[in-house]
C-alpha cells in the first residue's frame, strides 16, 4: 500500500481548495508512474482518515480526476489509476532544480532573424455576434482605477516613466511567476518570462523566432483564424489535422512526425478555438512525449484556462513539461477586458532572451504604470475575486442561451453545451445558407460577420461560432429574437 498519509501535504493556508491540491498532488504521483495504471485508489473514506480530511474532499478530488481523465471508477470495484495513459517521458538535467527549470530548449529555433482584423463601424440598435469575448461593462474599472492613481502617487513613481526593459516590468513578472506556479503549476522562476502586450504579441514572436519559407507547423483543421494569419505570414506550410472531442487528434500528429520534419504544433488547449472542445490529459501527455521524440515546439495558447463551468481547469501542457518544449501564453485581456494589453509568454530562459531581443524592434517596452497597476491587482486577489463574479455571470447566461437556442431554433441549430469558455461552436441545417442568412439578418439589425472564417482549402462546413458572455439577459432574448425573425423571412 502506497504511503498516502507521508506523501500527501496540504497547504491550509492556501487559496486553493483542498481537493485539488489532493488532485494535483495524485497527477504528479501518476505521471511520476509511482501509481502506475491500473493502481486501485484507497476508498473514499479510507483516504478521508489517512489525511484527517473531510470524505467529501476525497470524493471531490476523485471526482475531478475523473474529469480529467487520470483515473476511472468501474462499478462495485472501485476507482483505478486509468489503464491507458502513456508514459510522460522525462529528460533527466544535470543539477536539476525545480528554480532552474526551463532553462535548456528542447527545440531549435532563428534566433534574431528579422525578416487583421479591420475596425468594424457599429451601427446604431445592430447587434453583432462575436468569437466569445468578455462583457467589458463588467470591469473592475474602479478598483483597476483607484490602484493606478495609487502607483502614480508613491514617490519613486518617476522610475518607471522612463525607458525599461524589453522584457517588461519587473515587479508584474515576479507576480506572474508567483501567480502561475500557484494557479496553473508551473515550475517558472523569473527568467521564463516576457510581458507582452496580449496573446497575439506572443504568437507573432514564436512564429518569428521558429518558422522560416516553409517551416512547417500544425495546427486543427479548424482553427484560430489570428494564429493561421500570423503562421502564414511567414510562409510557413500549413499542416491541418482532425480535431474531436477530445481535441487535437495527436496520433495524426505522429503520423505527421514520421513523414517530415515538424517545427512547431500551435493548440487553444482550454478550449480548442473555435470548437470548445478540452484537449484530454491523454492527448497531452502523449503530445509532450512527441515533442520531446521529435523536436518540436508546442505553442500552447491558453486564452481560456480560467472559464470552466463544469470542472476545474486541467493543468496546462506547461506544468508537465520539463523538456523546454512548450512555449506558453496567456493574457489578463479576455478575463478583464481587451483594452488592458497585458499577457505574457513563459518559456526556457534562452528562448525568452531571444524574444525580448525581437520585442524590441517592434516594442520598445511595454507600459510600465499599466504593468504595475495589474502586478497590485493581481497579487491583492482582485483578479480572482473577478474571476469568480464573471464566472458566476458568464455560466448564467451560457444556460439561458443554450435554453433558448433549443427551444426556439432547434429545427435550424445543432450544438453541444460548452463546458467551459465563452462561445458555443453551432452547426447550421443543411437547408440553409449562411450567406442567405448574413444578408437577411441585416434587416433586422443582425450583423452576423465573417461566417466563412473558420473554412479553408481543405474544411468546408456549415459551423460558426457565437459568443454569449458579452450579452446580458434581455439581450440574449433579443438577439435570440431576431435569429427568429430571419429565419421566418427565409422560409416565407
Amino acid at each position: 500500500m502506497f504511503p498516502y498519509k507521508t506523501s500527501i501535504k496540504f497547504d491550509r493556508k492556501c487559496n486553493q481548495a483542498l481537493y485539488l491540491q489532493l488532485a494535483n498532488q495524485i497527477i504528479q504521483l501518476i505521471k511520476n508512474r509511482i501509481l502506475t495504471p491500473n493502481t486501485k485508489l484507497p476508498g473514499s473514506r479510507t483516504l478521508a482518515q489517512q489525511l484527517n480530511v473531510h470524505r467529501k474532499t476525497v470524493v471531490a478530488c476523485y471526482e475531478e480526476l475523473s474529469l480529467q481523465g487520470w483515473v476511472e471508477s468501474i462499478s462495485k470495484k472501485g476507482t483505478f489509476v486509468h489503464q491507458n495513459l502513456p508514459i510522460l517521458h522525462q529528460q533527466k538535467i544535470k543539477g536539476y532544480q525545480v528554480n532552474n527549470l526551463n532553462i535548456n530548449t528542447g527545440f531549435s529555433f532563428y534566433k534574431n532573424n528579422i525578416s487583421s482584423k479591420s475596425t468594424l463601424n457599429k451601427k446604431e440598435n445592430f447587434i453583432y455576434l462575436n468569437d466569445g469575448i468578455s462583457d467589458v461593462r463588467l470591469t473592475p474599472i474602479d478598483e483597476i482605477a483607484r490602484t493606478y492613481r495609487r502607483i502614480c502617487a508613491k514617490k519613486n513613481i518617476f522610475e518607471h516613466l522612463s525607458y525599461g526593459s524589453t522584457y517588461g516590468n519587473d515587479t508584474l513578472r515576479k507576480v506572474i511567476v508567483n501567480y502561475l506556479n500557484t494557479t496553473r503549476g508551473l515550475h517558472i522562476t523569473k527568467k521564463n518570462v516576457l510581458i507582452t502586450r496580449g496573446s497575439q504579441m506572443g504568437i507573432w514572436l514564436s512564429s518569428q523566432l521558429l518558422l522560416k519559407k516553409e517551416d512547417v507547423i500544425v495546427v486543427g483543421n479548424t482553427n484560430y483564424k489570428s494564429a493561421d494569419t500570423t503562421f502564414l505570414n511567414q510562409q510557413a506550410n500549413l499542416k491541418r489535422v482532425l480535431v474531436d472531442k477530445d481535441g487535437i487528434v495527436t496520433s495524426e500528429i505522429e503520423n505527421l512526425c514520421k513523414q517530415q520534419q515538424i517545427k512547431a504544433v500551435y493548440i487553444t488547449s482550454h478550449h480548442h478555438h473555435p470548437t470548445t472542445v478540452t484537449l484530454s490529459a491523454k492527448r497531452r501527455i502523449h503530445l509532450l512525449n512527441l515533442s520531446k521524440k521529435y523536436h518540436f515546439a508546442i505553442i500552447e495558447d491558453d486564452y481560456d484556462y480560467d472559464f470552466n463551468y463544469n470542472h476545474a481547469p486541467i493543468l496546462p501542457l506547461a506544468s508537465h513539461d520539463t523538456n523546454g518544449n512548450v512555449i506558453y501564453i496567456g493574457s489578463v485581456c479576455k478575463t478583464v477586458a481587451p483594452v488592458f494589453r497585458v499577457g505574457y509568454l513563459i518559456a526556457s530562459e534562452y528562448f525568452v532572451d531571444q524574444a525580448a531581443k525581437l520585442r524590441g524592434f517592434v516594442d520598445r517596452q511595454g507600459d510600465a504604470l499599466l504593468e504595475l497597476t495589474f502586478a497590485d491587482f493581481i497579487k491583492s486577489g482582485d483578479l480572482d475575486r473577478h474571476i469568480r463574479k464573471v464566472m458566476k455571470i458568464y455560466r448564467q447566461r451560457r444556460d439561458l442561451f443554450c435554453k433558448l437556442l433549443k427551444k426556439e431554433l432547434n429545427d435550424v441549430f445543432q450544438f453541444e453545451i460548452p463546458k467551459g469558455g465563452m462561445a458555443v461552436w453551432i452547426k447550421l441545417n443543411s437547408n440553409y445558407s449562411w450567406e442567405i442568412i448574413t444578408e437577411v439578418a441585416k434587416k433586422n439589425k443582425l450583423e452576423i460577420g465573417n461566417w466563412q472564417r473558420y473554412d479553408n482549402a481543405n474544411l468546408k462546413h456549415n459551423y460558426i461560432r457565437i459568443g454569449f458572455a458579452t450579452y446580458n439577459e434581455n439581450e440574449i432574448h433579443e438577439l435570440i429574437n431576431r435569429f427568429k425573425k430571419t429565419f421566418y423571412e427565409i422560409k416565407v
